[in-house]
């Protein structure tokens, strides 16, 4: 009897930890709450150890990442699969045996807040399998520099370079790619520089060959408004709060930390010009029924001008002119209903349709963040694998 007291309260106490309350019509609610009590509780870890000054907080997470799942390059029957380099940068090849011949190709780039995650974490690789397998193609998962370590423009820069490599004609001759079918995708922040790559590529002069198309996933693509209606709506949801996603920005920005609640507070873009908001205006951008109930939050004081680097658009695609925009290719954008970031990619979507570009977008409104990268582990959310589907889906209908 003494036992079973201490017992029960511990079960509470973890129930009460695990439990989070979450709007109707998230998909499996329950797996995506242990979830997060999983990523919580090392995020909190790490806190409390870098406030110690022992270890950076991300260098924790990494270690986490590393220690659970990060797996080999193991080729089977199916594909050979490799370790090597696209333009000096590490990147993990997916390539289907069978018949010599110019085969598809995808260059993806993981998420992770430009700062966590590996093309080696086994949900990427079984990703990336899948692909390869499905569509018969080639891919290459880029392993880029991560924050803190690594700052703006160094992953731009080694997602530029994977992209280089991957367009010329030495790389077809070695991996056997189909130069007119070549892909550029990632999520989340592995998003972010794919769209950015492609804005840049697309305006270069010419290469052995350009993407044929872009397949971007939940992208993060501006870090001015942190009010937009899904900021607002989803801002407490997980697995990507809103504090969180602004620290990220900040950290891959090499900002000041301390400017967090300005971030949180729109007070940093207080005083932009009207070109530049009007890339951002989700409520012009975006459907009625999107924005629902919420408007726009602006700070009636502030530093005034955004700092320069948060306008850069090699950090921030969204604020691409429209002449850059219309150059790049045919896109496929993926947005779940649960997602800070759900508002980003709907913009993009539309301007890049403004832009005279085809662009198919997937929304999935039991969706949140992260959900399709996950779509092969055990505790992974039905959602996860439809959108996984639909995603693929569309790369082998459009690629």
């Amino acid at each position: 009897m003494r036992l079973r007291v201490p017992a029960a309260l511990l079960l509470c106490a973890a129930a009460y930890y695990v439990y989070l309350p979450l709007p109707p019509g998230v998909c499996e609610p329950r797996k995506l709450m242990l979830l997060d009590a999983l990523f919580r509780s090392f995020m909190t870890a790490g806190e409390l150890l870098h406030a110690l000054g022992l270890l950076h907080r991300v260098h924790l997470l990494n270690w986490v990442v590393s220690l659970l799942e990060e797996v080999p390059a193991r080729s089977c029957s199916a594909l050979n699969v490799t370790d090597t380099t696209l333009g000096g940068v590490p990147t993990r090849v997916y390539r289907p045996r069978g018949a010599e011949r110019a085969r598809r190709a995808v260059l993806y780039f993981h998420g992770g807040g430009w700062a966590l995650g590996s093309a080696r974490m086994r949900s990427y690789d079984l990703l990336c399998r899948k692909m390869a397998e499905d569509l018969d193609a080639v891919v290459m998962s880029v392993d880029y520099a991560l924050a803190p370590d690594s700052v703006f423009p160094v992953q731009y820069w080694d997602a530029l370079s994977a992209s280089r490599s991957f367009l010329s004609a030495h790389t077809w001759l070695r991996f056997g790619l189909d130069g007119d079918r070549l892909c550029v995708s990632g999520d989340s922040a592995g998003a972010n520089l794919a769209a950015a790559v492609a804005q840049t590529l697309a305006l270069a002069p010419p290469l052995a060959a350009r993407f044929s198309v872009q397949a971007l996933v939940y992208p993060v693509l501006q870090a001015l408004d942190f009010h937009t209606s899904s900021y607002q709506q989803n801002q407490a949801v997980p697995i990507l709060y809103r504090p969180v996603m602004a620290r990220f920005w900040l950290q891959y920005l090499d900002a000041d930390p301390l400017l967090e609640a300005s971030l949180l507070l729109n007070r940093h873009s207080s005083a932009l010009h009207a070109d530049t908001r009007s890339k951002i205006n989700w409520t012009a951008l975006l459907p009625a029924q999107v924005r629902k109930h919420y408007r726009p939050v602006a700070a009636d004081t502030g530093p005034g001008a955004a700092p320069p680097v948060f306008l850069d658009v090699r950090a921030a695609p969204l604020l691409a002119d429209d002449a850059v925009l219309s150059r790049t290719p045919r896109a496929y954008v993926l947005t779940c209903e649960f997602d800070v970031l759900r508002d980003d990619g709907m913009m993009y979507a539309r301007r890049l349709s403004d832009a005279g570009v085809a662009v198919t977008t997937d929304h999935y409104g039991d969706g949140f963040h992260g959900c399709m990268v996950f779509a092969n582990l055990p505790m992974m959310s039905d959602v996860g694998r439809r959108s996984e589907a639909g995603f693929i889906r569309w790369l082998d209908q459009n690629l």
